[in-house]
């Protein structure tokens, strides 16, 4: 999945030839999963039509404040399109709109909606060689850069005019992945190995039975895919769980019991940064396993049980520079017995969750924790979806491992 996917992606064309490539940009962008809408100078419809790109993109192509045409009249209001976007890209931004921007001036919806954005803004230019080698032009591009806009370099090669050299705009492949690129670099996790465990275990009684939890997996998942947002590689080692995560950066490993879990986790945690242990392991699985499906005879059954490997305490056991995270589930004395746990297992920080809190816990979208690291320092956080609780927590681990 690329980065792009699911983001807003604010596309301003103005008016050069190179309009014409906009139309594979927008399929670009579309193609990856981003939401795209177009704002166009008047001008730069001589060289591509609206409903092209309105079509590619599915949403309504703006270019002037206000459509004359409709009967009632609507305000296209350049705020609140510079505030939709996650990203705005000018594409082409030839030498004219380049100087407007410089200095600061707005006689355009495109130019009003530059102004109002508060997202990175990253321009793609497009001229003549001549108009590109130009003082004025060098001064443009010095001068938006300066003010933090990210320039995507011209190419090389044969110009509108005939000319060879430097103006020619980035081709639409090279435009998306440079944006990619620089996204990605600027991510807190890039080049951060994270390892996640989630979901329960299930201990088998006989071919057929089993020893479970109701844990969902939710909230693993949901850990996942925000570490991998951040530009993390993550290793997801899942019990038995119905969730799905579909992410470029995840790389997903199933496993059954608590003995499959603890060896899967054993494996990889060498090689990681960051280890969250979300799993709902069994404490417990019998000592021994019945060949057959048991049948039904007596109106009680008794069970031997022995304990599983406790996998967060043995990572505590042989963890060198890794960050390591556990969770405690707890129903009394929570506070208490997560600082025990953070002592007894070794840990960097622990998220407390108890069953006390409506809202928290198995097979729910939202959870409600608290945050303690090695100093017994407590940070509570609100009831909120496990989506924004998974972001709290990543959010967390950067601020103390930076």
């Amino acid at each position: 999945m690329s980065v792009l996917s699911g983001k807003k992606i604010l596309l301003c064309v103005t008016a050069g030839i190179a309009a014409y490539k906009t139309a594979s940009l927008v399929r670009l962008f579309i193609k990856l999963g981003a939401d795209v809408k177009v704002i166009m100078t008047p001008a730069s419809k001589d060289f591509i039509t609206p409903l092209t790109l309105s079509t590619l993109s599915k949403n309504p192509v703006h270019s002037t404040f206000y459509e004359k045409e409709e009967e009632n009249e609507l305000w296209n209001n350049h705020v609140d399109l510079g505030l939709w976007a996650d990203y705005f890209l000018i594409a082409p931004a030839t030498a004219n709109t380049l100087s407007k921007m410089s200095n600061g001036t707005c006689n355009n919806l495109l130019l009003a909606t530059y102004l109002s954005a508060k997202c990175p803004v990253y321009f793609a230019p497009a001229m003549d060689l001549d108009m590109y080698i130009h003082p004025s032009t060098k001064e443009s591009l010095q001068k938006l850069q300066s003010f933090g806009n990210i320039l995507i370099p011209a190419a090389s090669g044969e110009l509108a005019s005939g000319l060879v050299g430097e103006g020619r705009m980035a081709e639409p492949e090279d435009i998306v992945s440079f944006i990619e690129n620089d996204i990605l670099s600027k991510l807190p996790l890039r080049g951060k190995k994270v390892l996640i465990t989630a979901g329960p275990t299930y201990e088998a009684i006989d071919p057929v039975r089993f020893i479970g939890n109701h844990s969902s997996g939710k909230m693993g998942f949901a850990i996942a895919n925000a570490a991998a947002n951040l530009g993390a590689e993550v290793i997801l080692i899942s019990g038995p769980s119905h969730q799905q995560i579909k992410h470029s950066f995840v790389t997903r490993i199933d496993v059954v019991s608590a003995d499959d879990m603890y060896n899967a986790a054993h494996t990889y945690f060498n090689n990681v940064d960051i280890a969250i242990l979300s799993a709902a392991v069994a404490d417990y699985k019998p000592k021994n396993i019945a060949n057959q499906k048991i049948k039904k005879k007596d109106s009680s059954l008794v069970m031997e049980l022995t304990p599983t490997k406790d996998i967060l305490a043995s990572l505590g056991v042989i963890k060198k520079n890794q960050f390591l995270v556990g969770f405690a589930l707890e129903t009394n004395n929570e506070i208490e017995n997560a600082k025990s746990k953070i002592k007894r297992k070794n840990l960097d920080a622990i998220v407390l969750n108890s069953l006390q809190d409506k809202g928290a816990g198995f097979a729910t979208n939202t959870n409600k924790i608290t945050i303690i690291d090695k100093d017994f320092s407590e940070k509570p956080f609100e009831l909120k979806s496990k989506i924004e609780v998974a972001k709290d927590i990543i959010s967390e681990i950067i601020s103390k491992i930076n």
